[in-house]
């Protein structure tokens, strides 16, 4: 027997495809052959299993087991649950390995499988050589048995364990994804009043998609604090692995500018510690973490490079522009937004003001969405190397630690290839509307030069 995978859905960080079309059952169960054979090559025998809410996931989930158990591996199942909630019972249970069956926040017919083996983020190389395992039918068997735990309490302990964040007028909004269950629980624990939305776990998704990052997605957690006149309000993409956030006034703070707040506890806490952000953060964050006294470190785009890099440096804290914030040292290094959530109410009590005031104290600046056009995938990492050639043989002052990130007089601009689909991403910031233009049209000579337009 072997299994050839779609090759699209093998993916950077994870495993992730269209149910029907790019992902299946056969391909669950594939994947827990898979995994078992190496886990157990590795010296492991247990590997904790969750789903989310999509609609395919219970069946997703039952082929996985089968998988894994054939393959000699015991599973413990705990059912429903956030991505985070699968990334601590990993880190706290006697288990050697996690995967959480998820779409994250991609439209409702995709879904996917997250893992983990022995503590680290099972990525990049680990997903090929899965995938060259399945074409060679090169598993092996055996006998593992299935029991269920239920984790939902030692999860929310872990939130609200020693909580100092203050009393607040808090809006939730979980888009009916799984981390709804959670967040209904959390807030039973946390002083002041809190409002809830779509916290109904629903794989339709029938209020508005779980992704935080587009602004569009905010508008009923914008409307809610506007008419209840909130302090603030927090929102969760589909797994729970990501966080957005609106003031009082409705405004949408960033993941950077989320990480400008939870640095200054954290710096306090552990005084000229390194904060990692992604490659797309704003320039004002990297000047707040030194500031601050810390040292900003730019890093690769993705959640297992972050999640690495966090593990190598010691830092405390590390965020993407995507809502992605990840929590060193004794917090296990992943991505956590119920966690992160608890965190940032804290660190909004310490800071003595509210999240309205803090966001007007920073600098304003002006900056681009991410922009995205599609290139093949021949030939997007080639257009960056044209691009950086270019850059270097003009003198330009270029960070290639993910792609090229230039900085100007009027600010920066970056373009890099994503990891997980055929495309060019682009995003500039400036001071002002005139500095953002002669950006942008730096970056359209940069692409036309490699004969793309941005469109």
């Amino acid at each position: 027997m072997s299994h050839n995978f779609h090759p699209s859905s093998l993916r950077e960080y994870d495993i992730r495809g269209i149910v029907g079309r790019t992902l299946g059952v056969a391909d669950a169960t594939a994947v827990g052959r898979c995994f078992a054979t190496l886990l157990r090559r590795a010296g492991g025998t247990r590997v904790v299993v969750a789903r989310d809410g999509r609609v395919s996931s219970p069946e997703l989930e039952t082929a996985l087991v089968t998988g894994l158990t054939l393959s000699g591996v015991d599973v413990v199942r705990i059912g429903l649950a956030p991505t985070p909630m699968l990334y601590y019972a990993e880190a706290m249970l006697e288990v050697d390995g996690g995967i959480q069956i998820t779409g994250s926040h991609n439209p409702a017919d995709y879904n996917g499988f997250k893992m983990v083996m022995q503590h680290r983020p099972f990525f990049g190389d680990d997903i090929a050589r899965l995938g060259e395992m399945a074409a060679a039918g090169a598993w092996d068997d055996g006998e593992g048995s299935v029991s269920d735990h239920d984790f939902t309490d030692a999860y929310v302990g872990r939130l609200v364990a020693g909580y100092a964040g203050g009393s607040y007028r808090i809006g939730w909004d979980t888009g009916n994804g799984a981390a709804g269950p959670v967040i209904e629980a959390l807030v039973r624990h946390l002083p002041g009043e809190h409002h809830l939305l779509f916290t109904h776990v629903d794989g339709h998704f029938p209020n508005h998609h779980p992704d935080p990052t587009e602004e569009k997605n905010l508008v009923d957690l914008q409307r809610l604090v506007a008419e209840k006149q909130l302090d603030f309000g927090l929102a969760f993409d589909g797994d729970g692995d990501r966080i957005g956030a609106v003031d009082g006034r409705g405004r949408v703070l960033w993941g950077d500018q989320l990480l400008a707040i939870l640095a200054e506890p954290a710096l306090k806490e552990t005084p000229g510690a390194t904060i990692i952000a992604d490659v797309k953060a704003s320039q004002a964050l990297f000047d707040r973490i030194a500031e601050l006294g810390g040292v900003p470190l730019m890093w690769k785009t993705g959640h297992s490079p972050m999640k690495t890099k966090l593990r190598e440096t010691g830092a405390p804290l590390a965020a993407e522009m995507s809502g992605h914030i990840f929590f060193g040292g004794d917090d296990h290094g992943f991505d956590d937004a119920p966690y992160g959530a608890v965190r940032l109410i804290r660190a909004i009590h310490l800071s003595g003001r509210s999240l309205t005031e803090l966001r007007d104290a920073m600098p304003e600046m002006v900056n681009t969405p991410e922009l995205r056009f599609q290139v093949s995938e021949e030939r997007k990492f080639a257009v960056v190397d044209e691009v950086l050639a270019r850059l270097q043989a003009a003198g330009a002052a270029v960070n290639t630690t993910d792609g090229a990130r230039v900085t100007t007089a009027d600010g920066w601009w970056l373009l890099r290839a994503s990891n997980t689909q055929d495309v060019l991403t682009a995003r500039a910031e400036a001071r002002d509307e005139a500095g953002l233009a002669r950006l942008l049209a730096e970056v359209d000579a940069q692409l036309a030069a490699s004969g793309v337009m941005r469109g």
